[in-house]
Formats: C-alpha cells, structure tokens, sequence
C-alpha cells in the first residue's frame, strides 16, 4: 500500500478517560487537560506546517472537538468520517478496565490489549482493521486525522505494514501527534 503522508492526532483527555472508563462508540466532555493536550496539538501542527492538507476526524465529539481546537489558525476544513470512530467495545462501554478484569481475568493474564477483540456484543479488531484499510485506501493528499487511541494505532500499524494485530507495540497517549510517511511513524512533540 503506498500512502501520502498523514498526521494522526488522537484525541485529548476526556472525563473518562481520567476515570479509566472505555468509551467505544459513547463519549465525554473533554477535560481542562484535554484542551491543553489540543493546543500543544495546534502548535506541534503550526510548527510543522499543514497548509494545504486534508483534514478527516472521527464525528464523535471528543475527537472533533479536539480538531477544532488543534485547527485553530490553520485554514482547515474539518471532514468527519465514520471509519474513525473508536472501536466499539460493546457491553464493556462505560466500564473500567478493573471491572472488565473482574468479569473475565483470563484476558488479563498476559501484557498487552488483545482483550479488546473480547468485546461482548463489540466491534472487534477485524472490523476496525478492514474500516481502517478502507479509510486509508481512500487517502490521495497529505492528510491531518483525528481520531482515537486504538483505532490511531490500528491505522499506524496498516500503514507501517505491521500487521493489526501489532497494534499494542505502537506507540499511544493522549493528545499526541504522530508523522507517518514512507511506512515510518516518528512522535512529534
């Protein structure tokens, strides 16, 4: 797959992810951090220069309030896309990840975030990876995306041509912004 290069932005701290809760496909309100992790975004943007660039954001409200503010000053006309939605955890949404341990263990038992693909009634990470595939299939210009941690690393790992399931040895944290070009991803802060 050969790709423009992209910026992947994920979104801010919201009011769950301070209380450890997933948020799947639900959402909440962007913390005073979660404004500041989108204005360190705007100038880490600034300094790179995006004139010029597409910009697509997930339509859920963490991710489009975050590349609103990171747009600021940019020029940017912000096109929301449902392939960059967070992936749907299903009955876990809501929960905290200590809670989920409680109710299955066994998926705790090893390092990494496989569990995510255990998901009762939730997405799993197939469908994440062919949404992403297709998103990415699509892109022709140099593009800003935001969106969020797992589907960001789901994306990062297509285009470094790691395999989905790699998606927990990249790279992740809140309010980041990460340069993919020629099968490369570099954090740039």
């Amino acid at each position: 797959m050969s790709l423009p290069e992209f910026l992947i932005l994920r979104h801010g701290e919201t009011e769950w992810n301070r209380e450890g809760r997933l948020q799947g496909r639900l959402d909440s309100k962007l913390t005073a951090t979660g404004r500041m992790h989108a204005q360190r975004q705007n100038a880490i943007l600034q300094e790179f220069g995006v004139s010029g660039w597409a910009w697509c954001s997930s339509p859920q409200g963490r991710a489009m309030t975050t590349a609103q503010i990171a747009a600021q000053e940019l020029s940017a006309e912000i096109v929301p896309d449902v392939r960059l939605q967070e992936i749907d955890v299903g009955s876990w949404t809501g929960l905290r990840r200590d809670e989920i341990a409680e109710q299955v263990p066994h998926l705790f038992e090893t390092e990494g975030l496989a569990w995510y693909n255990h998901a009762p009634d939730g997405e799993g990470l197939l469908a994440l990876e062919r949404r992403a595939k297709a998103f990415l299939d699509e892109m022709t210009w140099p593009t800003v995306i935001v969106t969020h941690g797992i589907t960001s690393r789901v994306l990062r790992c297509l285009a470094q041509g790691l395999p989905a399931e790699a998606f927990d040895t990249v790279g992740g944290g809140q309010g980041v912004v990460y340069h993919i070009r020629n099968y490369e991803s570099r954090l740039l802060s």
